[in-house]
Order: C-alpha cells, then structure tokens, then sequence
C-alpha cells in the first residue's frame, strides 16, 4: 500500500508524537496509595507515621502538615526551598497541573523539567526535595485543595525562614498550558 502525500500545509506543521518517557529529576518521587472504596465513598490512608518518620519515605521526617485551597485556574509558583522536603497530596476529585524544576547546581538532573498531574482519581504522594522548584495549577473547574507534609516549621522571619520564590513564568509561560493533540 502506498504512504497518503500530505498537502503542503500539512506537511509543514506535521510531527512526530514522543512517546518517550518524560525526562525525570532525581529524588523526585511519586508513590501510588492504596484508595479503599465502596457503594458509600471511599477512604485514603495518606501515610502511617512513627515519631514523624513517614512509611513511604523513610529518610522523611513530617514536621508539620499543611492544607491549602485554589480556585479554578490559580497558578501558585514557583515555591523554592533549599533545606525543606515536600510531599504533596491531592485529592482524588481535584486535578492539579504540577510542575518541578531541578535547580540545584551539578545535579544529574539540573535544569529537568518535569510536568504531571495529581489528582484526577489517582491516589498518589509526590516527594519534592530541597532545591526542585515547584508550582501548581489548578486545571480542574472547581476549587481544589492540596494537603502537603514538610519536615521544616515555617518560619515568617526571612533570615531563619526557608520559602524562597521564582517567578510564575521562570521555567516558561508556555509549560502552564494544557498539553493539546
């Protein structure tokens, strides 16, 4: 069978779809949790701690355990700490557009990209550690909410405090929009 000639419009804006593996950062991790169902809802044990040293994450020492809410298409970026370890949740009926950038100098992944989506029926815990930027989305068209465990207190006073920022669009402003095609 002969291959179909595309016209020249179609020609020029033709690709090839990358089904490679998205580039990964390392010490990143995102960890599949059991969701229990039944005919009346459903429960997630988020993670079983012993003297704040988390099951999934064993080096993980949860110091305090956040909650925050987003409205529809909120963009909350680019948190950046150089001590603290995040670990993020979001419930299985948001959807949340999260995006990682390894800024850690000589890192084997240095200057990785990383997008995904949390949420969206999955039950899953992500490990974002020091030195990864990070930011959120709220793709879904109601308001979202994010629980996230870190092993740092917050502290307000920026000489003792670790919550540094990049701008919204440091990594791109194209990286925040939904992925077409």
């Amino acid at each position: 069978m002969a291959a179909a000639q595309f016209n020249l419009q179609a020609q020029s804006a033709y690709k090839i779809q990358d089904y490679a593996s998205a580039p990964k950062i390392d010490g990143v991790e995102l960890i599949n949790i059991k969701r229990f169902n039944d005919d009346g809802g459903s429960f997630i044990e988020l993670s079983r701690l012993t003297q704040g040293m988390t099951e999934h994450f064993k080096d993980f020492e949860a110091k305090q355990i956040n909650y925050s809410e987003m409205d529809p298409g909120v963009i909350k970026a680019f948190h950046l700490h150089s001590k603290q370890t995040d670990v993020w949740f979001v419930p299985p009926s948001g959807k949340m557009l999260v995006l990682l950038v390894d800024v850690r100098k000589g890192s084997k992944s240095e200057n990785v990209v990383m997008r995904l989506v949390l949420g969206d029926g999955n039950a899953r815990l992500l490990r974002i550690p020091p030195g990864v930027a990070h930011g959120v989305k709220n793709i879904a068209p109601v308001s979202g909410s994010i629980i996230y465990f870190v092993d740092q207190h917050f502290d307000s006073d920026p000489k003792r405090g670790d919550e540094g920022r990049l701008a919204w669009d440091f990594a791109g402003k194209d990286v925040w929009e939904i992925t077409r095609g």
